[in-house]
């Protein structure tokens, strides 16, 4: 990964509820959900001290935030209240709330293209007390020289592994690499993965790669994380600025995408003409059961793969690989890591209910809620890397995370920004996810496929600087 950890941080611009992921990422399925309600002598505590509602972008975080709230709650008397946006739908969700009286107090804003929606709501966070501690200051999104987001967590995906499986299949006679550390490039790794995908059987696994969820609303993986690698790369050759607006794109990476998304797609656990059907959560049980060897994910999912009645894969065998496409140097490229998320206050709210917000934030990320952030999300916790000095010497316990944070410091590596803060709408992506769905199931041609890339850019683009 490596532009400089503070290119990639601030290019990434970030600010994961990391988790999707703030990864973007999460599961299809969500729900809402309320902190705990306080004792009668807590509430009155806490009475005459604001509210706080905080609009949660994570579904596979839902449940690790309510249980933060309900602990502040107790703590302080504060009433925190805790809704998760369904997969796919933050943007319509937040609308839809925003129009309320009780509006969220707490919401994410999706790097500079959210920023353009949500400018108005933004209040300035300047001189809050978790801006004073931020590692580096580009981190924050910000208005000028006025921070109005701050991360929550630096997140990190790429090609996830089962050491184990890898090893077995090392050791059989003709195999195309001896180790993972002879994997460095797209051409290698499409040898030694159609090579497993001959030596299956010997494997035990029902293919290489876990499902490609292309069924809608689960297809974040292929058309923002994985078309961020390309895209990446043509904007750096151009070196435009993914803080401004991006009116066009070329594709110009196009073939490099298709290299890696035909790999998965020619060897996967699921026939590709049945992949409309597939979510995340199917992919990542795979992964769990042992049935796949591979999956592209972000560290976020450790959580979920913990949680899969079944599940065989050791802590230790769980590793990262980067997203190699076939691109010229990508011996040195490292994983995807940054944020495209930042936690925001909503000006709207009465003066009290904003210091209460910025307060529950200070809790969590300056004083004794801090565990809950590092702690590992399989105990109750996030399983963040936070961005701030007051996490100094302390770092998840989730295995992934540690992956994120080696790959992050090895020599001579550099590490892929997460440039998809500028992907010019929601609308742009799910126009690419349908039509990676239709090319999988032979209904339209790759070059079809980029040419609507491009002019859904464009004109998505040129919608949005309208608006």
């Amino acid at each position: 990964m490596r532009k400089s950890a503070k290119r990639i941080f601030a290019a990434v611009l970030a600010a994961s509820l990391a988790a999707v992921s703030f990864a973007g990422c999460g599961e299809s399925t969500s729900s809402s959900a309320a902190g705990g309600a306080a004792s009668g002598a807590s509430t009155a505590a806490g009475a005459g001290k604001g509210q706080v509602y905080y609009l949660n972008f994570k579904p596979e975080q839902a449940d690790q935030f309510s249980a933060i709230a309900k602990a502040y709650t107790e703590k302080t008397g504060v009433q925190v209240k805790v809704q998760t946006a369904a997969s796919g739908t933050y943007e319509q969700t937040l609308k839809s709330e925003m129009a309320k009286s009780d509006a969220p107090t707490i919401f994410i804003c999706n790097g500079p293209v959210g920023y353009k929606t949500w400018g108005s709501y933004c209040a300035d966070l300047t001189n809050a007390d978790m801006t004073k501690h931020l590692t580096d200051n580009s981190l924050a999104l910000k208005d000028g020289s006025k921070v109005v987001g701050l991360p929550l967590a630096v997140e990190g995906y790429g090609i996830i592994y089962n050491q184990a499986i890898m090893d077995k299949y090392f050791k059989l006679d003709g195999a195309k690499a001896k180790s993972v550390d002879e994997i460095n490039n797209f051409a290698k790794l499409k040898a030694v993965v159609e090579d497993m995908t001959a030596k299956k059987s010997k494997l035990g696994i029902k293919g290489v790669f876990a499902s490609t969820s292309l069924k809608n609303g689960e297809d974040w993986r292929w058309q923002t994380h994985l078309a961020n690698v390309p895209i990446t790369h043509e904007l750096q050759d151009s070196n435009i600025n993914v803080n401004s607006s991006v009116k066009e794109i070329q594709f110009k990476y196009a073939n490099e995408y298709k290299n890696i998304f035909d790999l998965y797609l020619n060897n996967s656990v699921t026939d590709k003409k049945m992949l409309g059907s597939k979510s995340v959560g199917d992919s990542t049980g795979e992964f769990a059961l042992g049935q796949a060897a591979m999956m592209q994910n972000g560290n976020w999912v450790w959580s979920d793969i913990g949680k899969v009645d079944g599940n065989v894969v050791d802590k230790n065998d769980v590793k990262f690989l980067p997203i190699y496409t076939g691109h010229s140097g990508e011996e040195k490229q490292g994983l995807c890591i940054g944020t495209e998320n930042f936690a925001c206050i909503n000006n709207k709210a009465s003066a009290a209910d904003q210091k209460a917000s910025q307060d529950f934030l200070n809790w969590l990320y300056t004083g004794e809620g801090m565990d809950y952030v590092t702690k590992n999300a399989t105990d109750g916790g996030l399983g963040f890397i936070a961005p701030y000095d007051t996490f100094k010497g302390k770092s998840p316990d989730d295995p992934l995370a540690k992956q994120v944070s080696e790959w992050q410091n090895k020599s001579g590596i550099k590490t892929v920004p997460w440039d998809f803060t500028c992907f010019p709408s929601q609308n742009f992506k799910n126009k690419f996810g349908a039509d990676l769905l239709s090319y999988a199931q032979g209904q339209k041609s790759w070059d079809d496929v980029k040419s609507d890339v491009v002019k859904t850019w464009k004109t998505e683009a040129a919608a949005s600087t309208q608006s």
